[in-house]
């Protein structure tokens, strides 16, 4: 028995529906899954707090990251659309170990971007201008983001490490912000901190006017971080440089507090007294002639360009203001800076008696 000519065509008409509708039903379906994808590559992914990071380890698998991410509480959806997004930025195999900032609104396309091209988070450390060696390491100690590999050496065995055994650590670290990343530690820092002042001193030096009363650029650092303690007023320091080069010029005593406070250490306790100034010690100038045998803190580019280029004048004194500014009234005789500091220390009672 046959089908008739009318049912074949019946027949025919139903099979070619049903491909088109599952053909219809794939594409839709095709469609759907890469609408998921897309949303899924380019959303912000949830449950990332402000400060978050990211540690990558050496090693770690993209599964493994997610892992990392799960159990820090970010929503990181199906670990085969990692799989997928992963292969289609080239960064399956490529993950690069470090510590990763993960920012609100964060996409997994972003995160894996990062994670391809070893964009670590960088962090700053700031050795601050007119900082001494004690302060230096007393701040790298506190830091809780660096290795600590200097804590436990005296500063004679920290300059071996730095690459430079015998020479005083005093003043050879220059005042900037360092970045750094984790696995970084704080003897990486003062190397490039010690190159950066060896440059710093270098260019000044080549720069400095002649004649000048400076034998060596160590002479140069030395007189630098005295300025540099001596005012935190950016416009005064060619000058107060130009009153110390006056001075070693003609062997008058440089009398300056911060190196007689430098030469007490931990015996001062926030003042000096007469006897202070009497104490005799290589780093009071007050009984010696000349520049200390070292820096007594880190001196910044400024301080440095001021002992080279130091303003022209015939000025030989300096004394506070006192009325909170933090200038200094300059001077060519005794007498006129005597008067000058009883101005100042009248001016200091009339703000004592204010205060009380």
């Amino acid at each position: 028995m046959t089908r008739s000519r009318h049912g074949r065509r019946r027949a025919g008409g139903i099979s070619k529906l049903f491909l088109l509708v599952v053909l219809a039903a794939l594409v839709a379906g095709g469609f759907w899954v890469w609408q998921r994808y897309t949303g899924f590559a380019n959303t912000g992914m949830s449950g990332i707090t402000p400060g978050e990071t990211l540690v990558v380890e050496r090693g770690d698998s993209l599964s493994s990251v997610v892992g990392k991410l799960r159990k820090a509480g970010v929503s990181v959806g199906h670990r085969l659309e990692w799989q997928a997004l992963a292969r289609e930025l080239g960064a399956a195999n490529r993950i690069q170990a470090g510590e990763y900032a993960l920012e609100p609104g964060m996409s997994p396309h972003d995160l894996l971007v990062a994670l391809r091209d070893g964009r670590v988070l960088n962090r700053r450390f700031t050795i601050v201008e007119g900082w001494n060696i004690r302060e230096l390491r007393a701040a790298l100690a506190r830091n809780q983001d660096l290795l600590h590999e200097t804590d436990k050496l005296d500063d004679a065995a920290l300059m071996v490490k730095v690459g430079h055994a015998g020479q005083h650590p005093e003043g050879r670290f220059l005042p900037e912000t360092y970045l750094y990343v984790r696995g970084d530690s704080d003897l990486d820092i003062l190397q490039r901190a010690h190159v950066a002042m060896q440059h710093a001193l270098d260019k000044a030096w080549n720069d400095r006017a002649v004649p000048s009363v400076l034998r060596t650029p160590d002479e140069a650092l030395v007189l630098a971080s005295i300025v540099e303690k001596e005012t935190g007023v950016a416009d005064e320091r060619p000058q107060i440089a130009g009153v110390f080069t006056r001075r070693l010029k003609i062997g008058m005593r440089l009398q300056t507090d911060p190196t007689v406070i430098y030469g007490m250490g931990s015996a001062y306790a926030g003042n000096i007294r007469r006897a202070d100034l009497l104490a005799d010690t290589p780093y009071n100038t007050y009984t010696r002639t000349g520049l200390p045998p070292t820096p007594i803190a880190m001196p910044g580019l400024e301080a440095l360009r001021a002992v080279m280029r130091p303003a022209d004048g015939e000025a030989l004194f300096f004394v506070a203001v006192g009325d909170g500014s933090g200038r200094h009234v300059f001077t060519r005789t005794l007498a006129e800076h005597q008067a000058a500091v009883q101005a100042y220390l009248k001016r200091y009672r009339e703000q004592q008696q204010k205060a009380q």
